[in-house]
């Protein structure tokens, strides 16, 4: 299965923000938008870094109110894990796994084309055994 069979069922919508905006601003988006992990984005749009919930939780520790105000790039990831719509999952878990991290953004000649949690992950494979099951059943009752 590849990556793009995820996207199908959940879309390309991502949310991104830029660099220089506050962090205050990006903790709005996670918990508005109910997710996990946001796009930091320069002023083309190109992928520059990746802010999760941890990385807030993480440096919020020193200063909340001055970490708040800051930048997003002085939060984020920048270097960020891609992979593209015809990766398979298995890889995909697979970097996951060993970068312990639980959101890739999806790149496609440059250009960002949507977001894959480990939570679409399961989702997906729970659906695929699920379906492998259906069709024993259906297989063995015949």
């Amino acid at each position: 299965m590849q990556v793009e069979t995820i996207l199908q069922s959940k879309g390309h919508t991502v949310f991104t923000v830029e660099a220089g905006a506050p962090l205050s601003e990006a903790v709005r988006i996670l918990n508005s938008k109910k997710i996990g992990a946001v796009v930091v984005v320069d002023a083309k749009g190109k992928v520059a870094g990746i802010l999760s919930e941890r990385d807030v939780v993480r440096h919020l520790e020193k200063d909340p109110v001055a970490v708040l105000a800051g930048p997003v790039r002085n939060v984020m990831t920048s270097k960020v894990i891609t992979c593209t719509s015809a990766s398979s999952v298995s890889d995909l878990m697979e970097t996951m796994t060993r970068h312990r991290i639980r959101h890739i953004p999806i790149v496609e000649a440059g250009k960002l084309t949507g977001i894959v949690s480990i939570g679409d992950v399961v989702k997906r494979k729970i659906e695929e055994a699920e379906q492998e099951a259906l069709a024993l059943k259906e297989y063995i009752a015949s």
